[in-house]
């Protein structure tokens, strides 16, 4: 079925001409009785004259009534007045219907009024006032096409975006939902234009953090991060080498199960022996382009991970093809930390001290700053590091969390991952979502399509990562029939009135009947236009909204400031300013200092 069918019972021709003709000659009765009442009292004629306006009406025509000279004028005033009116409806009318699109009238038989109540802007404030939140009801998610509603996702809720390139996601969804987030935020991109839009306004929230490893905004390293703060024992060394491994593995890559579990456990060992000796983490790199050395397993063995050691040493003093094939797949996991400007945003600069300020995920986390992780597909990625330091920044909140009030935080946190797919390929996510919501840390997930999310975490976890999202949100632009036939379904049916008439041998006929019709059917999920959305909460059945963009937004001042401040076009093209010269090593040890101290492993 067609979008142009989804119009209920039709009114035919002849009815739309009766009642155009009923409401004229009411127009017609109302102004000539409103003139003669009017007139008589101004001319102080037909005293005593009845009332009735058809009787006064056919009385001024018989004659019986006499027409005031004033009723001319009064008459000529009375429908000037009318016809303003009419061209003010006209007008309006004219407007609503060049906003509304061809899917709109399918929204009278989707979610609407009390059904959303919980969406509502009333039900995410209390929502927010029962958690404790303040100053945040949520991510607006739009405003329902029937009833003009604006819905929320609130304090409490995951969510998850699918939406075709080039149709608004960052315009409508990401860039509000940083500008309205009270406490920390984290984002990932592989483009400029979200941090460019949004910077500004966030800087004047708190100190904003851009990891531009693949210099996508031409951002310097001014800071760094060592991912080996994270390891503070096996199972950290272990989470933080299946964050290289699933970063680094081509979405379509089938790989070998023995040698890429072999490749990953090896990296495991190779980041905690770095961390255990606080040596940069491009040693464990290094380490894994040497087959046969065995300092990594002396390392473990003196700080008494035995069964680390035991594990990397049977890869080191393994047969030598074998061995071979599993160091070249823990290289290739690792193969990001050989580029040297990325290599920058992650490794102390200098021989002993460096005077660069280094991000700590655990003060992150406490604040309100701002996170921008970019990166993008191809050699050279950054997508391992950017997954490694989301995963451990979410994983500080939960912490954090625990030691909150109701053990969730009191300023939610949000994280945007936007082009997750193609950055931030965090295999746990599936798992992690439900759990996140009750921390206080409100995740959107945004990908391009079914098959993005299916390519990084298969289809089980697909499904189990888009039924743990409180408001899922479809907003056009796919070309999947699967995926739209289920989206259709989930949308439901409705019984469309049909009226049909039949004229013959001077008589006519009308015939009515029921017909059970898709709502929304693949073709019109398919070609949904820009500026619509269809939103799927829990526990409300779907409904269809009209998406608001940011500059419709109350920060629209703001963004587009921050736009015109850091437009690339803007540059003087003059080189990125190089890193800052080391200072003088303070009298201590030999350890690299750092304004965010790390802790040892297993201590």
């Amino acid at each position: 079925m067609s979008a142009t069918n989804k119009r209920g019972q039709g009114i035919d021709g002849s009815t739309i001409a009766l009642l155009i003709a009923v409401v004229s000659a009411f127009v017609i009765l109302g102004s000539v009785w409103g003139a003669v009442a009017l007139g008589s009292q101004l001319d102080g004629v037909n005293e005593g004259s009845t009332s009735d306006p058809f009787e006064v009406f056919f009385g001024v025509i018989r004659g019986t009534v006499t027409w005031p000279a004033s009723a001319t004028w009064i008459l000529v005033g009375i429908l000037v007045v009318i016809t303003v009116l009419a061209v003010l409806v006209g007008v309006s009318i004219a407007r609503a219907r060049r906003r509304r699109s061809v899917v709109d009238s399918a929204a009278m038989h989707m979610g609407k009024g009390k059904q959303l109540r919980s969406l509502s802007a009333t039900g995410a404030r209390q929502t927010a006032q029962r958690l404790g939140v303040q100053n945040w009801v949520g991510v607006l998610v739009g405003i329902t096409v029937a009833g003009r509603q604006r819905i929320h996702a609130s304090p409490e809720d995951m969510l998850t975006l699918i939406a075709g390139p080039r149709v608004g996601k960052s315009t409508a969804y990401v860039i509000p939902a940083i500008a309205d987030a009270p406490g920390a935020v984290l984002t990932t991109s592989n483009k400029r234009d979200v941090l460019d839009a949004t910077r500004e306004l966030r800087a004047s929230k708190g100190r904003v953090w851009a990891f531009d490893p693949q210099s996508i905004a031409l951002e310097s390293p001014t800071w760094w991060w060592n991912p080996l703060s994270y390891v503070t024992d096996d199972v950290k060394a272990a989470k933080l080498a299946a964050h290289f491994a699933s970063g680094s593995r081509a979405g379509d890559s089938r790989g070998d199960a023995y040698f890429d579990n072999a490749g990953q456990d090896l990296l495991a060992g190779f980041l905690l022996a770095a961390a255990l000796e606080n040596l940069p983490i491009t040693t464990a790199f290094t380490w894994t382009t040497t087959p046969g050395d065995d300092e990594p397993v002396r390392i473990l063995r003196r700080h008494g991970y035995d069964q680390m050691a035991d594990a990397v040493s049977g890869q080191v003093n393994g047969e030598s093809r074998r061995r071979d094939s599993v160091y070249g797949t823990a290289a290739q996991m690792a193969s990001c930390l050989k580029v040297r400007a990325i290599a920058q945003w992650v490794t102390p600069q200098g021989d002993a001290y460096d005077p660069r300020p280094q991000f700590d995920p655990h003060a992150f986390v406490r604040s309100t700053d701002t996170l921008y992780s970019l990166s993008k597909e191809g050699r050279g990625t950054a997508g391992p590091l950017v997954t490694a330091l989301t995963a451990a920044t979410v994983e500080a909140a939960e912490e954090y969390a625990t030691t909150q009030p109701g053990g969730r935080l009191q300023t939610p946190m949000l994280g945007v991952l936007d082009e997750a797919a193609n950055v931030c390929r965090w295999h746990d996510l599936p798992d992690l979502y439900s759990h996140y919501g009750s921390r206080g840390i409100v995740l959107m997930t945004i990908l391009q399509s079914w098959s993005q999310g299916v390519q990084v975490w298969g289809r089980d976890e697909m499904r189990k990562l888009w039924s743990a999202s409180n408001v899922a949100v479809y907003g056009g632009g796919v070309k999947e029939p699967e995926f739209l036939n289920e989206l259709s379904q989930m949308i439901g049916d409705y019984d469309r009135r049909t009226t049909s008439t039949s004229v013959g041998r001077g008589s006519r006929s009308t015939s009515h009947g029921i017909q059970r019709e898709r709502t929304l059917d693949i073709a019109d999920l398919g070609a949904l236009p820009r500026g619509r959305a269809v939103v799927f909460a829990s526990g409300a059945p779907a409904t269809l909204v009209e998406t608001v963009p940011w500059m419709n937004g109350p920060h629209a001042a703001a963004l587009r400031a921050s736009i015109a401040a850091h437009d690339p076009s803007h540059s003087t093209g003059a080189p990125l300013p190089p890193i800052p010269a080391p200072a003088p090593a303070p009298d201590v040890s030999d350890e690299w200092i750092n304004e965010a101290p790390r802790t040892e492993p297993g201590a």
